[in-house]
């Protein structure tokens, strides 16, 4: 019982004590310049549109599925 009400007490601080943290750092990075080189440079990555392309894919073979599957067990 002891052990939940510690573990309580830790979460409970925790969760006032996060906000705080987070609008301090929040302050701080606001303060902090970003580089603007190379920013009119788009470069695209093949890994979400091969994921897209795949879910798409498994979403049609799933919804072209009759659901025919019978049991191997009698």
């Amino acid at each position: 019982m002891k052990i939940k009400n510690t573990l309580a007490a830790l979460v409970a601080t925790s969760l006032v004590g996060a906000p705080i943290v987070a609008q301090a750092a929040a302050a701080e990075a606001a303060r902090i310049g970003s580089p603007v080189e190379d920013a009119e440079e788009l470069r695209g990555g093949w890994f979400l549109p091969a994921l897209a392309i795949i879910a798409i894919i498994l979403g049609i073979i799933v919804l072209i599925d009759d659901g025919d599957d019978l049991p191997t067990s009698p």
